[in-house]
Parts: structure tokens; C-alpha cells; sequence
């Protein structure tokens, strides 16, 4: 029912890398058009939208309009063992309903696997009015996430108009980091009115650190006390965004 052909391993297994963080057994929905996944994670904390047009393949075929779930961890395993000059080829035998990853390069490797009952859950997306629209580079935010690390395991996200502020306390040490607007690592920022919201650094830094991979860009938006939208510039046609619950402080 389709054939998806990426000429680039590396590009297919970091994306996939990226959605293993929030999911193990993931939806996909194949047409005419391309491939996308949007699913939250077991604990409803986060979500994730991703997308590729079909623009994106080397080759790209679909007959019908698909749902395929599969195992993310599974799959992801198998990707590891192509290199970045290789091409990867998915398909669906009909007949097995299994999924079929063939590896070409220095040689070929076919590999079969199962594919489990999709979910027929449609999850909308966020509805949110956002205050605060931030530029950064994977790499100064992903910096100063792995400082607050340090200290705490959650994270305060504040933003005026001229900076974004991080700051973590732990039960001996405290953290403060700030990003200026127009700094190597906040590019940009728009405010519509000052904003903070708390998030969990165990979600935060994983999103970030395997979404950096994929994009050198992340522009997140948040408003106080609202969930973040944390958008991953790809470099061609894709979409990669992640939406994360905010931590509810309590006095």
C-alpha cells in the first residue's frame, strides 16, 4: 500500500530517535500527501506533532490512505545499523502486514517486523494564545537547560521583552541563566506582556537533546502558566513540534 524510500539514514533514524523520547508504539498516517504522526505521551504531559511531506523521500508511494503503528524502540534499533550514506526503503507486504525496512549501501539488509493495532484516538491541537515567542539555537538552549540540570529537576521560564530567563533551585544550589535578546543563543523575541510558566527538566531536556539533532533552530511560545510550544526548524519541508504541560507549583 505504500513505499517510502530515504536517501539519507541518518535523517530518518534522528527523527525517529526525536519521537522514541515521548512514545514507544506510534500511529503513522500515510497518503497521497505524506507521513505524520500526532500523539501524546502515556502520562498526557506532552505531546508531539511531526510531518513529512512527501517531497522529503527519495521515492514516495501510497496507494491508499494509511494507519501503521509501530514500535518506536524496535524499529530505532534497526536504524542504528545503517550508516549515513545509506538509503532506508519502508514498506507494507499486504499480504504479512508486516513492515519492511531494507538498509542499501556497502550491502543490503532486509529486516521484517509486526505492526500493531493503530490507535484511532485523534488528538486536536492545543488551542493556546501564546505571549511570548523565542528564537534560540538548540545548542544555547540545550546548554542552558543541562545548566539548570544542575541543581533541580524542574525549571521556571520567564521572558520580558529583552531576554529569557531559566532559573532551577535544588535543596542546597540555585541557577540563573539568562539569554539575551540578540545573543548567539537567543536570536529573538517578542513579548507581548511579561510571562513565566515551571516546566519538568526530565521532559524539557530530553525533547530538546534528541530534537537538536534534527534542527539547529527551536522557537518555543508560552504564556504564564500555559504549556510550551517548542518548534524544531527543519532544514527541508518537515514539522517537529512538541507541546509540554506546564508543573503546577504549589505553596
Amino acid at each position: 500500500m505504500f513505499k517510502l524510500k530515504v536517501s539519507d539514514a541518518k535523517l530518518l533514524r534522528d527523527m525517529t530517535t526525536a519521537i522514541s523520547i515521548l512514545i514507544d508504539e506510534a500511529t503513522f498516517k500515510i497518503d497521497s500527501e505524506g507521513l505524520k504522526l500526532r500523539a501524546m505521551d502515556p502520562s498526557r504531559v506532552a505531546m508531539i506533532d511531526f510531518e513529512w511531506p512527501k517531497t522529503i523521500f527519495e521515492e514516495y508511494a501510497c496507494t491508499e490512505p494509511t494507519k501503521m503503528c509501530i514500535n518506536i524502540s524496535e524499529l530505532l534499533k534497526l536504524l542504528k545499523r545503517a550508516g549515513r550514506d545509506e538509503s532506508v526503503e519502508l514498506s507494507l507486504d499486504d499480504k504479512t502486514g508486516r513492515l519492511q525496512i531494507k538498509i542499501t549501501g556497502k550491502y543490503a539488509r532486509n529486516f521484517t517486523m509486526p505492526t500493531l493495532e493503530a490507535s484511532e484516538e485523534e488528538v486536536p491541537t492545543p488551542k493556546i494564545n501564546f505571549n511570548v515567542k523565542a528564537k534560540s539555537t538548540t545548542s544555547g538552549l540545550s546548554q542552558a537547560i543541562e545548566d539548570a540540570q544542575l541543581v533541580s529537576d524542574h525549571v521556571r521560564i520567564e521572558a520580558d521583552s529583552e531576554k529569557l530567563v531559566l532559573s532551577a533551585t535544588g535543596d542546597l544550589m540555585g541557577a540563573t541563566i539568562t539569554l539575551q535578546k540578540g545573543s548567539d543563543a537567543l536570536l529573538d523575541l517578542e513579548a507581548k506582556e511579561n510571562s513565566k510558566a515551571t516546566f519538568s527538566l526530565s521532559y524539557l531536556s530530553e525533547i530538546i537533546k534528541a530534537a537538536s539533532a534534527t534542527s539547529d533552530i527551536a522557537t518555543l511560545e508560552f504564556s504564564s502558566d500555559m504549556p510550551v510550544h517548542i518548534d524544531f526548524q527543519q532544514t527541508k519541508e518537515g514539522k517537529l513540534t512538541f507541546f509540554l504541560a506546564p508543573r503546577i507549583e504549589t505553596d
